[in-house]
């Protein structure tokens, strides 16, 4: 009989399964078949159908996903038993670029992404995840809708820590219908410019990432709901609950990083209330933009399910407050070694000659952050010091002290997109 009743269970469509007969969900309580109905992660899923103390069992095999189904008998003191059916395919998040970081509001971003199921689930960083397509028209890529077709080239792929399970997050470059690349696509500009001669320097990155929370109605996430909270001081780096605003969200982003095997190196609040940063690095610098990208739709992707806006806007409160930058630590193997001071010396004199070109590649909206003030050095001059977080490109202490390490240029903005940082500070030291 049991048997019987599981083959039933087999054969019952997706819908059927998530809201049963209800002769086969009389022994459940209503909360057990509601919570079927909120959308959750899997292993929020897995606690409403078999509890706490099985979800470990829920998720034994890896790279498969386990749905317990009740099967009833036909006698209501006879034991529930559970079928686990087995599912060997694979949710494939695609992600890609709009190209339009800071110019659609700071609620808006410009990732964009799309799930595609695999029947036969492919390993993480496999060359193999198949070429996609999208509608260029719908995302502002493609001006006519009558040869839309934008081509997804998938380039770095990642374990999906929300979704869980053999899921995978796959980040794609933008291709032309005809193949080439598209016109948003920097991330093939910076990999065209790694010749073996580039390569062979070594270069390493660290990208500090700096966003603001705002809440669903677009207020500053944790400010009193008329007025200011308290004038800036208390926040950087600050622990308590009325010098920290967002801390669960923070910190479920940056689990979420560690479980996709990005190089994130540490997550800070910064100087204004609501403002946190996260780093990624050090690393090459394809690698660099791969994660921060990854990185940055997982902020989006979680700022759904904690119902906050996570933005990068350069300047997000206007008045006393800090802005949100993209400061960006760069190193050659020259820089790193005994005496490398002077090569630092010399890339930032380099970099002084190319600062418009910088400024012009580093960010929508940055004019209202380089001011001169709160951090930052004005838009239109260049200069570097030791320790000056007031300088375009600051020199930390302790490399000061060691003569060796690397720079920091504290010009990007936060919605800067770090494909381009990377590609001009290695065309501004290396080929200039």
């Amino acid at each position: 009989m049991a048997s019987s009743v599981a083959a039933n269970c087999v054969a019952t469509s997706r819908s059927r399964l998530l809201r049963p007969a209800a002769t086969l969900w009389q022994p459940y309580r209503a909360e057990k078949s509601t919570a079927l109905l909120t959308r959750r992660s899997t292993v929020s899923l897995a606690v409403s159908l078999v509890g706490q103390k099985h979800v470990a069992d829920f998720f034994q095999q890896k790279n498969e996903l386990a749905s317990c189904i009740p099967a009833i008998t036909n006698t209501r003191r006879e034991a529930l038993r559970r079928y686990a059916i087995v599912a060997e395919a694979q949710k494939a998040e695609y992600i890609w670029l709009d190209g339009q970081e800071g110019l659609k509001g700071f609620r808006f971003n410009e990732i964009r992404t799309k799930t595609r199921c695999l029947q036969k689930a492919l390993p993480v960083g496999s060359s193999e995840f198949p070429d996609w397509s999208f509608d260029g028209s719908s995302t502002g890529q493609m001006d006519q809708g009558n040869n839309s077709d934008c081509i997804l080239k998938p380039v770095f792929s990642c374990p999906d820590p929300i979704r869980g399970g053999n899921s995978v997050l796959v980040l794609c470059e933008v291709l032309s219908p005809e193949g080439t690349p598209h016109r948003t696509n920097q991330r093939r500009l910076l990999a065209d410019l790694l010749t073996d001669e580039i390569q062979a320097q070594d270069s390493w990155f660290g990208f500090e990432q700096e966003y603001t929370l705002f809440a669903r109605d677009g207020h500053p996430y944790g400010w009193p709901p008329a007025g200011y909270p308290a004038p800036q001081g208390p926040f950087y780096c600050g622990v308590g609950l009325e010098a920290v605003y967002g801390r669960q969200f923070v910190e479920a982003h940056f689990d979420a990083c560690v479980k996709a095997g990005l190089k994130i190196s540490g997550i800070n609040a910064e100087v204004m209330p609501g403002q946190w940063e996260f780093q990624i690095g050090p690393t090459g610098p394809l690698e660099m933009g791969d994660h921060v990208m990854v990185a940055r739709y997982l902020l989006h992707r979680l700022g759904e399910d904690f119902g906050v806006i996570a933005t990068f806007d350069p300047k997000p409160i206007q008045g006393d407050w800090n802005g949100a930058g993209a400061h960006t630590n760069f190193s050659t193997k020259a820089m790193r070694e005994e005496g490398g001071m002077v090569e630092i010396m010399k890339a930032i004199e380099k970099l002084s000659k190319t600062h418009k070109e910088h400024i012009a590649e580093y960010g929508h909206g940055n004019e209202k952050r380089l001011t001169g003030k709160h951090e930052t050095a004005s838009m239109d001059t260049f200069r570097a010091g030791v320790a000056d977080r007031g300088a375009s490109i600051r020199i930390p202490l302790p490399v000061s002290l060691a003569n060796k390490g690397y720079l920091e240029d504290r010009r990007p903005a936060a919605n800067v997109n770090p494909y381009v940082v990377a590609r001009m500070l290695i065309q501004s030291t290396l080929l200039n």
